[in-house]
């Protein structure tokens, strides 16, 4: 009787070793030279109303923690990006320099010679721009009784736009804090910003080591029978940032040297402060050219009125020939975007990623149409 019920209740688990048994010789024999792993078996019916509720809810679940994490390191997201943009617009000098030395070398001098040129100008520039600081701050008393006597041409500004009172709002706080609480505030923003300059500058080395690899990993995500067609769609797209950012800059340096020399000839104080603001500003597409051109009229507004209206002028032609002679010459037909096309990305980049998205604005929009021409035309056309 004993014996029985002992029988009885070990046959569950008699069945269950069996059946185990049975699963690892069949894994056994299914392992193969060609599939270790051995061969998948007949996929799920995706068609069930159960496979289509849990695909549905698992879409949306990882949609949403997508849109979370993107919003989460959206700060760290525009580095890694604009790094990437960088490594892209230096990416030609290093292919240049590839051809006589290995690729981690031309990084390497690219790297030096970037780096050498930044530290010279810091070296160069840093002294006068200490100088003239000091002397804007020697001289804003007399600007400001300027800006009281209402006689004179910034006073009768003054007295319209009430700018004293505005600048006196910015720096006392709109909540009754004080000039420390904004100069601490201040350098707050500047440790920000040396903090993520130098995050940018690691990335740009670290992505233009790597382009190669980053260039090979994203056209892999392409099926292989349109992989050929993406690689040269892609290839024109790197070379179209590339372009822009290496136009970008030639313009900008441009910009700023004729601003010092035009400040020098006529006296306007602050010619290297303001030439390097200019320099700077001009690397935003359409605005920040005439805003560089706004400040520094008014600045030369110190020296006299008809300065004033000649440096307006000035920027006016400037701003006419870097639009039809310097940037045609310099980017030539690499960026090709209309100019309705190139206004409106510069507003919309502007309004979402700020500074950044109004500086790559327009190699994403030339990006954009290319991708609209090569692929998304063409199908449109056949149907």
């Amino acid at each position: 009787m004993d014996t029985e019920r002992s029988t009885a209740g070990d046959g569950p688990a008699i069945a269950e070793q069996d059946t185990m048994a049975l699963a690892e010789q069949r894994a056994a024999e299914g392992r193969t030279d060609d599939a270790p792993l051995g061969v998948p078996g007949r996929p799920l019916n995706r068609r069930s109303p159960y496979m289509v509720g849990l695909l549905g809810a698992f879409g949306v679940a990882t949609t949403y923690a997508v849109v979370l994490l993107v919003s989460a390191a959206r700060e760290v997201l525009i580095l890694i990006g604009l790094a990437l943009f960088l490594a892209i617009g230096l990416d030609p000098f290093v292919r240049r320099l590839g051809r006589v030395m290995s690729r981690g070398l031309a990084v390497l001098t690219v790297t030096v010679v970037m780096l050498g040129i930044v530290a010279g100008f810091l070296a160069a520039a840093i002294p006068p721009l200490v100088t003239q600081s000091t002397n804007l701050a020697h001289d804003l008393p007399s600007y400001i009784s300027q800006l009281r006597d209402h006689s004179s041409f910034a006073g009768h500004l003054n007295e319209q736009y009430h700018i004293q009172s505005r600048v006196e709002q910015m720096i006392s706080g709109d909540n009754g804090g004080n000039l420390v609480g904004g100069v601490l505030g201040a350098g707050q923003v500047v440790l920000g910003a040396f903090g993520s300059t130098g995050t940018v500058l690691v990335l740009t080395i670290y992505f233009l080591a790597d382009l190669p690899r980053i260039r090979q990993l994203i056209y892999r995500m392409v099926p292989n029978s349109r992989r050929p067609r993406a690689m040269l769609i892609g290839d024109e797209m790197f070379a179209k940032v590339g372009a822009f950012v290496l136009g970008n800059l030639a313009t900008s340096l441009i910009a700023g040297v004729g601003t010092f020399v035009w400040l020098e000839i006529f006296g306007v104080p602050y010619p290297l402060l303001l030439a390097i603001l200019v320099a700077l500003l001009d690397l935003v597409p359409i605005v920040g050219s005439t805003i560089g051109g706004i400040i520094v009229s008014l600045i030369a507004l110190s020296v006299s009125v008809p300065v004033a209206i000649a440096t307006a002028v000035f920027y006016v032609v400037f701003r006419l020939a870097e639009d039809y002679l310097l940037v045609p010459k310099i980017m030539g037909k690499a960026v090709e975007v209309p100019a309705t096309v190139t206004f409106v990305a510069v507003l919309v980049g502007g309004a979402i990623l700020g500074i950044v998205g109004a500086l790559v604005a327009i190699p994403i929009a030339a990006a954009v149409r290319l991708l609209l021409q090569e692929t998304v035309f063409p199908r449109l056309d056949r149907t």
